[in-house]
């Protein structure tokens, strides 16, 4: 600042502070390795250069080239009509649900569905829906399940509106969806009047285990959500795609919900960046989850079957080792592994572009010294 000056004792006061920080905060200097969830991904330097070379302009005058070819790249992928840039998967899958319903409709969703339970209530607050929940087997249900909760046409109930599907579903531990169960669900859906909103936020990760295009899931779906910033690397953004009335309709509730942005070309490149070259390396992912998977199963108290790894979640329960997945996951930090406690007993562990085959080695070491292995 203009008229300040350090002195030589002011610069050695300044030296001891940041010295006893440091000492006092040894996780500003380490090098942690981050399975808590792939939103942690930093953007390569590839991927920060598209950002800063990207063509700008304004997105809410649907002015900003970029942004403008992100949203037909990803109706293109999922064979839809049009496609909407958002924010984040939360506003994606809120504005879905808002541009299906009225207030007072019925909502059924899985009961660990991440609309239903980590959305902070919007479908309440927002669109004055209630959930109905059922519960999937690894997060999937069937269309018999569905077919049973629809409620009769009476003016006692809410009308049954919309169908919520999650694929590949995160605390089903990146279970899969099959293709051919969502298919029926879609054919009941439409027997019965219903609509159907499928959450893809990691259906990139279901696409590459499978071989089946991201179009060949989204066509039993209305509208389908996706999202750039877990494996893909990105470090923000979403999409919503669907029929163009439907995403003029998400438009005008994207501006309600303060969702418009304005020269966002500089996030849409890396989302364009993203798809062009992280897609196929998601398997890399998978592969480091299911080594996580088979390497766990070897210490105490660990409950685990690897064979429900599909993708790069894993979820398991160390009840039997006397600690909680709290505990545990503190004991890890001091080995300089990150991890999440998604309950009492359970951990989620997530692999993703900044994990390496090493890491998972390294991982599992840490494992050995928290927990033992078993005898």
């Amino acid at each position: 600042m203009q008229g300040v000056s350090f002195s030589h004792l002011d610069t050695y006061w300044l030296k001891l502070y940041f010295l006893y920080v440091v000492r006092n905060n040894p996780g500003m200097t380490k090098e942690f390795i981050d399975l808590r969830s792939d939103t942690v991904t930093k953007p390569t330097s590839a991927m920060r250069k598209a950002m800063a070379e990207a063509e700008v302009g304004d997105d809410v005058f649907g002015e900003d080239p970029t942004v403008n070819i992100l949203q037909e790249k990803v109706a293109r992928l999922l064979g839809k009509e049009a496609s909407l840039f958002v924010p984040s998967g939360t506003m994606a899958n809120q504005l879905s649900i808002k541009s299906h319903t009225q207030p007072g409709d019925e909502v059924i969703a899985e009961t660990s569905s991440h609309a239903y339970n980590f959305e902070g209530g919007a479908g309440a607050v927002l669109s004055g829906i209630q959930f109905q929940c059922l519960k999937g087997v690894r997060g999937i249900l069937d269309a018999s399940q569905i077919e049973e909760a629809v409620r009769p046409s009476d003016y006692h109930f809410p009308v049954t509106r919309l169908v919520c599907l999650e694929n590949t579903h995160n605390r089903g531990g990146g279970s899969i969806f099959p293709v051919e169960k969502m298919a029926e669900i879609y054919r009941l859906a439409k027997s019965r009047g219903l609509l159907v909103h499928l959450d893809g936020a990691r259906l990139w990760n279901a696409s590459v285990e499978t071989g089946i295009g991201p179009h060949e899931y989204a066509q039993w779906a209305d509208s389908v959500s996706v999202c750039l910033s877990k494996g893909l690397g990105a470090p923000v953004g979403s999409l919503v795609a669907g029929a163009k009335p439907f995403v003029d309709r998400v438009h005008r509730f994207r501006k309600m919900f303060g969702g418009g942005m304005r020269q966002v070309g500089i996030i849409a490149a890396a989302g364009i960046y993203a798809l062009d070259h992280h897609l196929e390396r998601l398997g890399d992912d998978h592969q480091n989850a299911k080594r996580l998977a088979v390497g766990l199963k070897e210490f105490k108290g660990i409950s685990i079957d690897p064979r429900h790894v599909e993708t790069n979640i894993v979820i398991f329960d160390v009840a039997n080792t006397g600690m909680t997945g709290f505990q545990v996951a503190e004991a890890m930090k001091k080995e300089d592994v990150l991890i999440h406690a998604v309950g009492k007993t359970l951990i989620r562990l997530v692999t993703h572009l900044d994990v390496t085959a090493e890491d998972i080695e390294k991982a599992l070491k840490a494992f050995g010294k928290v927990l033992g292995r078993k005898e």
